[in-house]
Parts: C-alpha cells; structure tokens; sequence
C-alpha cells in the first residue's frame, strides 16, 4: 500500500491534561486532528481546500489504543501518514510518540468520506480535485 508521511511536534497543554497532569484520553483525538491539519498544508491539501471543492470530509470510523502516559509540559511527536486507496475514503494511521521519554504512547486511525456541501450525500467515487492531488503526490 501506498503512504504519504508526515510529523507534526506538539507540546502538552495545561489545558490537556487531567486532574492527575496525564493527558486527558479524549485529547489523543485531538492529537489526530492537529496532526491531519498539518498534514494537509505541508502536502497542499487544506480543509478550506476540500470545502471549496465542494465537499466536506466527515471521520465516520476513529481507533484509538493507549499505550503509555504522557504528562503535562512533555513533548509530543504525532507521526501520521495518508493511505492510497482507489475507493472514496481518506484513511490516516497515527502514532503518537512521547518524545521526552521516547516511548509510543498510542496509535490509531480514522476514515473520512466524501460528503457534497450542498446534497450531504456522500459520494461513491473520489472527487476529480482530489485524485489530481494525488496524482501530484510522491507517494512511498
């Protein structure tokens, strides 16, 4: 199968954490999203962009596994990477690497569809504007 691949950094908030200063289980979700984000402007590919062309991305399937603890005020290191696939589906894999202890922390992953802005339902086949961006792609 092939990947694009990225890493976003990410410093552990205050504001993430729980009473005990883990970061709060649902905040790993979070992680995904700033990581999707990231993703998509490195590789030119933005929410707006999506929108613009009409469509918007729904997740419709996350995981989720914890593996380790992260703390406030440690270093995060979110390394996703983008599945090429032939149906109309977005599929990013993620783990999430405490950098401070250089230990896993989690991994997961989530599935997007296609929805057009002005119908909501959700297309069969990947939009023309998105498999043009992929075929602009140095996919490994």
């Amino acid at each position: 199968m092939k990947k694009l691949f990225f890493d976003v950094a990410l410093k552990v908030r205050f504001s993430e954490t729980d009473a005990m200063g883990v970061v709060w289980h649902g905040n790993y979700l979070k992680f995904f999203e700033d990581a999707r984000e990231f993703f998509g402007l490195h590789y030119g590919m933005a929410y707006l962009d999506f929108y613009d062309n009409g469509y918007f991305t729904p997740i419709v399937k996350s995981e989720l596994q914890h593996k380790a603890s992260i703390y406030y005020g440690q270093d995060v290191l979110v390394k996703i990477n983008l599945e090429k696939h032939d149906s109309a589906k977005i599929i990013f894999n993620y783990e999430v690497w405490n950098t401070t202890l250089n230990e896993l922390a989690a991994v997961g992953s989530t599935m997007q569809v296609f929805l057009d802005v002005n119908s909501r339902e959700m297309e069969l086949a990947k939009p023309e504007f998105y498999e043009q961006w992929e075929s602009k792609q140095a996919w490994q």
